[in-house]
């Protein structure tokens, strides 16, 4: 059999690209997205792409140029996953909830060529732009508007995002990959590390995890998919393009809210939905009835382990918690619990410690283990003995843009090094039990410890600064910071200054919401801090005792108000009445202290809140 050989009939390269186009031919009259009032079939969908990316190559966007989007869930951010490759364009989503900085570190990285923004984003943006170098090329810049929102200021923009799907051409040939590993996704870990790493994946990986997340999760033909996963984390885990694959009904929600995620769930007879395990504890809070939904609703979950609580609480609602462990690296998620029919005659606090453990290798892995890093030998399969998680296998990245050494230490021995430390059980599933270089997985967004620490230090009275995760019955973890303040202060911040100091200079998921004052932060005997025993101490910290959290706004410097939405959502809760308190022994209302009496024939609920 020597002499057969691939050929072009036999090698063209893999993409999932393909997958609109037969959408549009097989489920061409069948909806594709909703968003509001408006609603697409799939043959719009795929006419209006490829307009798209006509007016980009008119744009002299050429292969291999990168495009970004920064947008929320919106009918936009779905079509562009298509059209920019479509054009040939790398893809580069940007996370919403970055600040200014970090944006710009992003595009003086990526340097890309052109970049939709969406309104809301408008005002971050434009400062983003501001911060880059002036010998850095400015990209063009496309507005996404909103009929639903107040009407947006253009100006610095070249055109808007219905502009260009007006003005292109919808008999345009995309334009398909000259080998399946040309690059097709650029995205950014916001977080692993001080400085967010370009993460390369190839028109073969993608297809690959596409395929894999598909089985795996066993999704059918013409599902309703809710969209309460941000399209910009790892492409919404792959199915932007996976709803394509099996002709999806898209529901798009700007931004989430866990009363009209119910609404919606309930109106479209929604069937699927991805979400971070807070999403799971926000829904499980506001359900208005407590009674199971109409029909089960297939949730798959990752980012951290869902508590116990929480996977039981949501379950009873009529959702169908799966649990999985992926990376920005490997473009979704490549381990899933993978459920057992025996284990559903477990008692209830057994099941949920098995399927909180992140579980086996999916298909679109060839291997998983857990190894020594040093010796890089498997650790023994027992459910103690910590180790490396290390994967190889098609749905892996082509590697980090501009960074060959973060490429030599991830990449070595035939293995891709997640600096994930896990343990294997005894019959094969994985448990993650820490992440390396002390990333904090908040809401289901990495925290970099060592960015926060960078933001501790610059502050004139901080001495010594470490952050470590606190368990967080809400979030999942939160960011803890111990902080060593320099001696002869005149006078000495407090732990809510320290806070707001933080939140001044960082996307506010990533300021700590814990600060403890030490007098020296313990170290080694060469002076590096021991974080391990920090994490320890706030571990045994426990989770804040809180009954629900909330985002505020100040009303004046000497109260609070609920915010409407979530006023509205506890009065359809249960017809409570709600008056703001502050903590005992304190002279007024507290940022990060007040509480909320919520009165409900007789009944109290004390809830204290936080600044989100």
């Amino acid at each position: 059999m020597e002499d057969l050989k691939p050929c072009s009939a036999n090698s063209s390269p893999l993409t999932p690209l393909g997958f609109l186009d037969r959408a549009a031919t097989v489920y061409g009259d069948c909806t594709s997205i909703i968003y509001n009032n408006t609603a697409f079939t799939w043959s719009q969908t795929y006419r209006r792409c490829l307009q798209l990316a006509s007016s980009l190559a008119s744009l002299g966007i050429r292969r291999g140029d990168v495009v970004s989007v920064v947008a929320p869930n919106i009918p936009a951010m779905y079509e562009l996953q298509f059209a920019v490759p479509f054009s040939g364009a790398v893809l580069n989503n940007i996370n919403t909830r970055l600040d200014a900085r970090t944006i710009s570190v992003i595009l003086h990285h990526g340097e890309p060529k052109l970049v939709f923004v969406d309104c809301v984003s408008r005002a971050l943006f434009l400062e983003a732009i501001d911060l880059l170098p002036p010998e850095i090329q400015r990209p063009i810049l496309v507005l996404i508007t909103d009929d639903t929102l107040e009407p947006t200021s253009s100006q610095g923009f070249l055109d808007t995002y219905e502009g260009l799907v007006a003005k292109g051409d919808p008999n345009f040939h995309w334009i398909r990959p000259e080998s399946e590993w040309d690059p097709m996704i650029l995205n950014y870990t916001s977080g692993t590390t001080s400085a967010p790493k370009g993460v390369v994946h190839s028109h073969r990986g993608t297809y690959v995890i596409i395929v894999d997340s598909l089985i795996d999760w066993e999704v059918p033909k013409q599902p309703v998919y809710l969209w309460t996963l941000n399209m910009f984390h790892a492409n919404g885990w792959s199915y932007v393009w996976g709803m394509a694959a099996v002709g999806g009904t898209n529901i798009c929600v700007r931004k989430f809210d866990a009363a009209t995620v119910f609404d919606l769930i309930e109106c479209h007879g929604v069937t699927h939905m991805c979400c971070a395990p807070v999403v799971l504890n926000m829904l499980t809070i506001s359900s208005s009835t407590n009674k199971p939904l109409r029909n089960p609703v297939q949730v798959l979950t990752a980012g951290a382990s869902p508590p116990a609580a929480v996977l039981l609480g949501t379950e009873a609602l009529g959702f169908v918690v799966s649990h999985g462990y992926g990376l920005t690296e490997t473009g979704g998620l490549a381990v899933s619990c993978a459920w057992k029919p025996g284990w559903n005659l477990l008692p209830a606090t057994e099941r949920v410690r098995l399927k909180a453990r992140q579980g086996v290798r999916r298909i679109g892995l060839a291997e998983m283990d857990v190894v020594d890093p040093d010796s890089g030998k498997p650790v023994r399969r027992n459910g103690s003995t910590l180790g490396e998680v290390v994967i190889r296998g098609g749905c892996v990245m082509l590697g980090y843009l501009k960074d060959p050494e973060a490429n030599s230490r991830c990449f070595k021995n035939g293995w891709f090094y997640t600096g994930d430390v896990g343990v294997m059980h005894p019959d094969g599933y994985l448990e993650i039990k820490d992440r390396s270089k002390d990333v904090i997985i908040s809401g289901g967004e990495n925290v970099s410890s060592v960015e926060v620490e960078s933001v501790l230090y610059s502050h004139p009275a901080v001495n010594e600064a470490a952050v470590v995760a606190r368990p967080d019955d809400f979030w999942g973890e939160t960011p803890c910071a111990f902080v060593s303040l320099r001696e002869g202060l005149a006078k000495k911040p407090t732990e809510k200054e320290i806070m707001e100091y933080c939140r001044a200079r960082l996307p506010h998921f990533m300021a700590p919401k814990t600060v403890l004052f030490r007098e020296d932060l313990p170290k080694t005997s060469t002076g590096k801090i021991q974080k391990y025993i920090l994490k320890k101490e706030a571990k045994d910290m426990g989770s804040p005792k809180m009954v629900m959290r909330l985002e505020w706004e100040r009303k004046s410097v000497f109260g609070l108000k609920i915010r409407s939405d979530i006023r509205g959502m506890m009065q359809r809760r249960s017809n409570m009445n709600i008056k703001i308190f502050h903590n005992f022994g304190m002279a007024k209302p507290s940022a990060t202290h007040s509480t909320v009496h919520c009165v409900n024939s007789g009944r109290s609920i004390i809830a204290p809140c936080m600044w989100l």
